[in-house]
């Protein structure tokens, strides 16, 4: 049987990636799956993507987009794997299991029903839980199944995701506390010093806000868009702040520390904004000249990309698939 997962982490197929994906999760998790004597899954959560998309057409895109970035910025699928939480069934089997393990007072709490419950109760609905779909009520499940199907020990997580992790631990040990150990307690990894990076209106990137800088725009677009980065009124000669810039902090979640330095030194000399603003379109356009061509040959050609995922399914399924007989044995489900 496969390994279990040392890491695991997925990617909700909702839209294009950023450079604030790339940052703050792209990125750790390509230089994990480099690393030695770890076994590290990658997934798509598509079935995520459904909860809140019913676009049928930005999810197959998104699907496309997100496998691409991955594989365009250096994902070792040799090394790790890679695969569309889709094409393994064993994870929704495994999160029925679960949810007839779940108490619906620990669903209740879960941020994300807590605030569609507050809107509609700010919006002045009679029914607090209008438009309150069950997969959005039992998302937290869900995502224990995707973690606790390949056993997994390390789960990077922003800081609004904690609580889901604290949730797959319980569900993990109800389940266990009631037909045996099975399964691992899933520790969350939260990186405090990953950069949480700033939109073109100063605004956490965000595809909700509509102010994020696509990875692979072409040259043109991403020109443009950078030129659009909010700053204030300071003339060129005077000091600025970088600790309070978001050029600067784009720039600095991507350059050398002496670099960073010795712009953070023309800040405080006195830099015009338009200088600011070219040559960091020119810094990023060169880093990612090589990556946004692989990345547009990808999605131009899909069918490798499938390939790949396909593969990295194969893999998975070597561990989820013995695995879940396990699991069917505990709880009374077998062959007579």
């Amino acid at each position: 049987m496969k390994k279990s997962a040392d890491l695991l982490t997925g990617i909700t197929t909702t839209g294009t990636p950023h450079l604030g994906n790339y940052v703050g999760a792209i990125r750790p998790a390509i230089d994990a799956s480099k690393e030695a004597n770890k076994t590290s899954y990658y997934f798509l959560a598509d079935y995520h993507a459904i909860i809140k998309c019913q676009d049928p057409e930005r999810i197959r895109r998104s699907v496309v987009e997100v496998a691409a970035t991955w594989l365009a910025m250096g994902l070792d699928t040799d090394r790790s794997i890679f695969y569309r939480q889709t094409d393994i069934p064993e994870i929704p089997e495994l999160s029925w299991i679960l949810s007839c393990m779940t108490s619906k007072g620990l669903m209740n709490r879960a941020h994300a029903y807590k605030a569609s419950v507050a809107d509609n109760e700010a919006r002045g609905k009679k029914d607090l839980d209008k438009d309150i779909t069950m997969g959005l009520f039992s998302y937290p499940v869900l995502m224990a199944a995707d973690i606790l199907m390949f056993n997994a020990r390390k789960v990077p997580v922003g800081s609004d995701q904690i609580q889901h992790l604290e949730m797959a631990r319980d569900i993990a040990g109800r389940f266990n506390n009631t037909y045996g150990t099975l399964f691992e307690f899933p520790e969350a990894v939260v990186d405090e010093k990953t950069a949480v990076l700033a939109g073109l209106d100063g605004r956490k990137m965000s595809k909700s806000y509509n102010n994020t800088i696509p990875l692979f725009e072409p040259e043109k677009r991403l020109r443009k868009l950078i030129m659009k980065i909010k700053t204030n009124s300071l003339e060129p000669e005077e000091p600025k702040d970088p600790a309070t810039c978001t050029l600067f902090a784009i720039y600095k979640a991507f350059a050398t520390p002496e670099e960073v330095q010795q712009l953070e030194t023309r800040y405080l000399n006195g830099i015009a904004w338009g200088t600011v603003k070219q040559e960091l379109f020119e810094y990023l356009n060169e880093l990612l000249r090589e990556p946004r061509k692989i990345y547009n040959e990808l999605v131009e050609s899909p069918g490798d990309m499938d390939a790949i995922l396909k593969k990295g399914a194969l893999r998975a399924r070597e561990y989820a698939t013995p695995f879940l007989e396990k699991i069917r044995s505990a709880i009374g489900i077998q062959r007579l």
